[in-house]
């Protein structure tokens, strides 16, 4: 079966915050544009599911602030889906989502 082409979300919602930044390939510190509203790995599961973007995932082992031993997710895009996003309509999509700063 064929993979879908990715579809550009919304650019000023949560989901477009996301993406924006997996395509300026910027680090999410935290979760910050989503201020508890959904979880980032259930955005990100959106994003893979409804909008097809290859989103890669890696976790490891962390320490939590308390000390406790938790996991620490990763999510990324592969470069040539960067590339081929931003030669398309991507470049135009970001400036609108990161609201021409």
């Amino acid at each position: 079966m064929p993979s879908k082409s990715p579809i550009f979300p919304g650019p000023r919602t949560a989901r477009g915050i996301v993406l924006a930044v997996l395509l300026s390939n910027a680090d999410q510190a935290g979760a910050e544009p989503l201020r508890g509203r959904v979880t980032l790995a259930a955005i990100v599961r959106a994003l893979k599911r409804k909008y097809h973007w290859p989103i890669e995932t890696t976790s490891f082992p962390s320490n939590a602030p308390d000390g406790r031993a938790t996991w620490a997710t990763v999510y990324s895009l592969p470069p040539d889906v960067i590339a081929k996003a931003l030669d398309e309509r991507g470049r135009d999509w970001l400036r609108s989502s990161l609201g021409d700063r």
